[in-house]
């Protein structure tokens, strides 16, 4: 079973995934390839300083991901480009990922841009996790220590949640504690299990 796993930013989205580790998934982060994939000598950042220039640059040649996020966040257009160059690289690593777990594990693929990379194809179910507005906004304040103005742009640039719940095949409040969070969880991989064993 390929259970994928989205929400908004600051949803709860890795912490979710957590429980579902404990409860003997095996997790793919999308964020995690993505981080591997623009490691320092990669082909994909190769990619993106040949678009982006030498500034997306630290130092020492790897990647400033502050400075990458920045243009994003500011350029709708830059941040096709960089979803042109990272996406087929995410999804051929998460097949890979797929094909060698498969038969050993349920698998949860961990992915905040799910649908825009098209992984919700190879799932069997969707699961969101969702928090109203304004707990997101305050959640993403005190994660990253950016403002109002910041925030609004980084929630903006994502596919609007209501997208993603209409989608879903279940929905994690996520307004709660992490201890009613972990309870949600289990419910949900409980259901999907019995509908995996039907």
């Amino acid at each position: 079973m390929i259970i994928g796993l989205t929400g908004g930013i600051a949803t709860g989205k890795s912490e979710s995934a957590k429980h579902f580790k404990a409860l003997g998934a095996y997790i793919i982060d999308a964020d995690a390839i993505s981080h591997k994939l623009t490691a320092k000598g990669m082909p994909a950042l190769n990619e993106l300083v040949k678009v982006f220039g030498t500034d997306i640059l630290m130092n020492n040649g790897c990647l400033n991901r502050k400075k990458l996020a920045e243009i994003i966040f500011a350029d709708s257009q830059a941040k096709l480009e960089v979803e042109k160059i990272l996406h087929a690289y995410i999804i051929a690593k998460t097949n890979a990922i797929v094909s060698a777990k498969y038969r050993k594990y349920d698998i949860v693929i961990n992915a905040p841009l799910l649908f825009e990379v098209g992984l919700d194809r190879i799932c069997d179910k969707i699961v969101v996790v969702w928090i109203p507005y304004l707990l997101q906004v305050k959640r993403l304040a005190a994660r990253d220590k950016i403002n109002g103005c910041q925030i609004k742009k980084r929630i903006g640039a994502q596919m609007p949640i209501e997208k993603k719940m209409d989608l879903a095949d279940y929905i994690i409040d996520n307004s709660g504690t992490k201890k009613e969070l972990a309870k949600k969880v289990k419910e949900i991989y409980s259901k999907l299990k019995a509908q995996a064993a039907e």
